[in-house]
């Protein structure tokens, strides 16, 4: 279910002023959603461009391209002069060209690369970061492609953090715990890990690992324990990659907390595959 104009869909006949008061919620002044629908950051994002038909930016213009695991609750964001805007948006007026905008599934919104440097040099590094990762998964587009909108706009405030964060997103990242743990190799000053490496013959795959030293890195999130099915793949899997030669550690997410055993142990694996750590 997409939000609504509440009062458009009165004036059509579509729905009664008492069945949209009794069954839905507004998520803006005259945008509404069902009760029961739950209400995600793509959806929040549509519902800020139906309250103001402004071009959606940031965070928006990531959920409406796809972009997981983002929060519902953080306000939408769209570009406009006009600072002034309802409760539960955020208007911003950067300078975008024309050629940075485009029309997804009938909404304005900055394109994929426009987003990723927006996000970049604005959010906090850490959160730039499992944000740009997320949405270079679920658009595909590269570091170079952010880096060439950051040299059409060379005197933009933050172009200095965003370089610290493009050197350090993988756009291979399947969830943001993925992220976290690269980053705690990466920041170890271990070298950087190539992310989901497959064994096409095995028919498998790990989350990140080194080729050349035959380690491996997988983050095990709460399934792999409570899912008998997929704890005992894991079991397969494991005796497969030890059968190949490979070594595997295996990180939870309680272990993400403690990021120095999580270092010891895959720095004690790569000295013993000979590689120079």
């Amino acid at each position: 279910m997409e939000p609504f104009v509440g009062s458009a869909a009165v004036r059509g006949g579509r729905i009664t002023r008492r069945a949209l008061a009794r069954d839905h919620v507004a998520v803006y002044r005259d945008v509404y959603l069902p009760r029961d629908v739950e209400l995600t950051a793509r959806l929040r994002a549509e519902a800020a461009w139906l309250a103001t038909g402004a071009t959606l930016c940031g965070l928006s213009a990531a959920a409406v391209v796809g972009t997981k695991w983002l929060d519902a609750c953080r306000p939408a964001d769209i570009l406009r002069a006009d600072r002034h805007a309802p409760r539960g948006i955020a208007v911003h007026s950067w300078d975008v060209s024309a050629d940075e905008v485009f029309l997804y599934g009938g909404v304005d919104a900055t394109i994929p690369a426009r987003t990723a440097f927006d996000l970049g040099r604005t959010l906090p590094e850490n959160d730039a970061i499992l944000v740009l990762d997320a949405l270079m998964n679920a658009t595909r587009i590269s570091a170079a492609e952010v880096h060439a909108i950051a040299a059409a706009h060379p005197n933009t405030r933050g172009t200095t953090r965003l370089r610290r964060v493009l050197d350090l997103v993988d756009g291979g990242a399947e969830s943001p715990q993925e992220s976290r743990l690269r980053l705690i190799l990466v920041r170890a000053g271990l070298p950087r890990p190539e992310t989901q490496i497959s064994f096409r013959d095995l028919r498998i795959r790990v989350d990140m690992g080194w080729r050349a030293w035959k380690v491996a890195v997988e983050y095990d999130g709460a399934h792999h324990w409570i899912d008998r099915r997929q704890r005992a793949w894991d079991i397969d899997r494991i005796a497969l990659l030890d059968a190949a030669g490979w070594s595997v550690v295996r990180v939870s997410n309680e272990m993400l907390n403690r990021p120095d055993v999580i270092i010891d142990r895959v720095r004690a694996k790569l000295r013993v595959a000979g590689c120079p750590v």
